[in-house]
């Protein structure tokens, strides 16, 4: 991994930690789960694998099962956007 891609993959760490810091506070003053937020969490982690993933190490069940991970958080995170728009309107 090159040093860009490495430093690159660090600041997206930060990113995801800051979020998850982000969801225990809104949890902790709330007592409600946000998930939409914590959907978006896991994007980015997931979103994280995909740029640091090394192709030479991994074999294409893998690439398979990462995609399908994402295509699931992304359908389930458009859908949960559906549902918050529609509870606005009401």
């Amino acid at each position: 991994m090159t040093d860009i891609l490495k430093i690159f993959a660090a600041f997206l760490a930060v990113l995801i930690a800051i979020e998850i810091y982000q969801n225990i506070v809104l949890y902790l003053r709330t007592d409600v789960i946000p998930i939409k937020l914590v959907i978006a969490t896991a994007l980015m982690a997931i979103a994280r694998k995909v740029i640091i993933i090394d192709f030479k190490e991994i074999g294409p069940m893998h690439i398979f099962a990462t995609a399908a991970v994402v295509f699931a958080l992304g359908i389930t995170y458009y859908l949960v956007g559906l549902h918050h728009t529609d509870e606005k309107v009401h």
